[in-house]
């Protein structure tokens, strides 16, 4: 996530749109959220909870940076204290703690270091949700010679020393689409039973399954097993009672535990209106408008950021064992080698997809889906 700024158009709100009316079927409620650090670079949140609670919004996530030690730098105080105002405001707020992969905790002096710092935050804002670390199994993040092994050791230390303090912590785990997260979960399970613990060591499993492009429809299958995005859900289930089968662990599905999508998102052109915000060039070749023109039928045929996100997020909410989806992000981010996935262009102004998320999200909370209907179940 990159730094957001908050325009007054953020706070000038429609009011909330009413569910659609379908016929129903029976299906597991779903936690929608999004990805946002607006929250650290603003003094006060109330435009942005307003806007949260306006799309009908159950939790955000918001990262904070980890670079070593038990305490936060005066910069990541100022972050943690504006996430604490936005918990004050009633917003439930989904903390992931993380670094470069050179900052990973992969010894037992770092681990300590590292729940001792999740361990003081939670301490002092009443938070529930808390990611340890970010796509474990992707380079990007976390050392590949560290692995599974130390990854295991790491949620085991978190999730004593966070339950101790808490005992209704949500602690989740994080893994990337690509990279072969079924693998790394394979890997994590056998590091597990190495240990002989028997206690769990997450309550609730993230994945972030992003598509290959933008618009790929979110149900496509993927024929390379290195990569498991939201079709490939029975791939990543498969994983996990290979690995924590007949353990201590619960299996996402079973008891309160759920695979949770952390971060997924479907990047759109940019208006030309809209232009003189983005710099750079464009990282995606197949972007998607943020809803597709009227026209033709192959124009009607075409995908967009409004299909897309109702797709991924009903999909979601008929996938067995999947107990929420963040859409990454909210607003968009100036760099065009960044992301623009959001439902605010970087004004601060809706995207046409807004309302079509709004809407989706207000049909998820009716319970009147049917499951039968939604692609890819």
């Amino acid at each position: 996530m990159t730094r957001c700024g908050l325009v007054a158009a953020v706070c000038a709100l429609a009011v909330v749109a009413g569910a659609l009316a379908v016929r129903a079927n029976a299906a597991p409620g779903l936690l929608v959220g999004v990805d946002d650090d607006t929250v650290k670079w603003i003094v006060r949140p109330n435009g942005l909870v307003a806007t949260d609670r306006d799309l009908g919004l159950d939790a955000v996530r918001v990262t904070i940076p980890w670079r070593g030690g038990t305490s936060p730098t005066p910069l990541v105080g100022t972050y943690l204290h504006r996430v604490a105002m936005m918990v004050g405001l009633g917003q439930r707020v989904v903390l992931a703690v993380y670094g470069k992969p050179s900052d990973a905790p992969v010894n037992a002096r770092q681990r300590a270091q590292y729940c001792g710092f999740v361990h003081h935050v939670l301490a002092r804002i009443p938070i529930r949700d808390v990611v340890i670390w970010n796509e474990v199994n992707s380079p990007a993040y976390w050392p590949a010679s560290a692995g599974a092994p130390a990854y295991e050791a790491l949620l085991a230390t978190c999730w004593d020393r966070l339950h101790a303090l808490r005992p209704d912590v949500n602690l989740i785990s994080s893994t990337a689409a690509h990279y072969d997260p079924a693998g790394f979960v394979r890997a994590l399970g056998g590091a597990y039973r190495a240990s002989g613990r028997t206690r769990p060591i997450v309550d609730t499993f993230g994945h972030n399954p992003y598509p290959d492009h933008a618009s790929e429809p979110p149900w496509q299958l993927h024929p390379d097993t290195a990569t498991v995005g939201q079709g490939d859900l029975g791939r990543l289930l498969a994983a996990f009672r290979d690995g924590f089968g007949g353990t201590a662990q619960p299996l996402p599905g079973t008891r309160a535990t759920a695979i949770w999508y952390l971060e997924d998102g479907f990047q759109t052109t940019i208006a030309d209106g809209k232009r003189r915000y983005y710099n750079g060039t464009e990282n995606d070749r197949l972007v998607v408008p943020p809803v597709a023109p009227s026209g033709s039928g192959a124009q009607r045929a075409r995908r967009d950021q409004a299909l897309q996100l109702r797709e991924a997020l009903l999909l979601a909410y008929c996938q067995p064992a999947v107990g929420a989806f963040f859409n990454f992000e909210l607003m968009d981010e100036s760099r065009l080698v960044g992301w623009q996935s959001g439902l605010l262009w970087r004004d601060g102004t809706h995207k046409p997809s807004y309302g079509a998320f709004k809407a989706t999200v207000a049909l998820i909370k009716s319970g009147a889906v049917d499951c039968s209907n939604v692609p890819g179940v």
